[in-house]
């Protein structure tokens, strides 16, 4: 590769970056959810809408700690998005579910994640489409290493 490429390359990746962030902050981050960051959005996220999640589960899917985790939860709490329970089986474990209003932030976090998977692939072949993940997926690789 030349370093023409590698300086294209990195250009590519910096801007996909902050406008990902920028795109999803604009059209995510308005109306009701306006008192939430994106940062807010991922957690409702990683909470998801299945069975309720601990916190060191949580924590382990945002790679943060379980500190930095309860300070955002606190948040979530006191604006309504996210309900803390005690286990029933072990009262140490705080478990964390979403309130309505926290599945309204889920739903509509996922359709803009599938609205744009969507306009992605909408144009690609079959080809374009493995050699796409494929190249995602190492990208993936590199920074899990980090």
């Amino acid at each position: 590769m030349s370093v023409n490429q590698e300086n294209l390359l990195n250009d590519l990746l910096v801007m996909l970056f902050n406008e990902i962030l920028d795109v999803e902050q604009k059209a995510l981050i308005t109306g009701i959810f306006k008192e939430i960051s994106i940062n807010d959005m991922h957690i409702i996220d990683a909470i998801g809408i299945g069975e309720p999640k601990n916190m060191s589960t949580v924590a382990g899917e945002m790679a943060v700690t379980v500190g930095t985790l309860t300070t955002a939860i606190n948040n979530l709490v006191k604006k309504g998005y996210v309900s803390r329970v005690r286990s029933a089986q072990d009262k140490r474990v705080v478990l964390l579910s979403l309130t309505d209003k926290g599945l309204s932030a889920y739903e509509k976090h996922a359709a803009f994640h599938q609205k744009m998977v969507s306009t992605v692939m909408e144009g690609l072949d079959g080809q374009e489409m493995e050699v796409l993940a494929h190249a995602l997926e190492k990208l993936r690789g590199y920074f899990k290493v980090l």
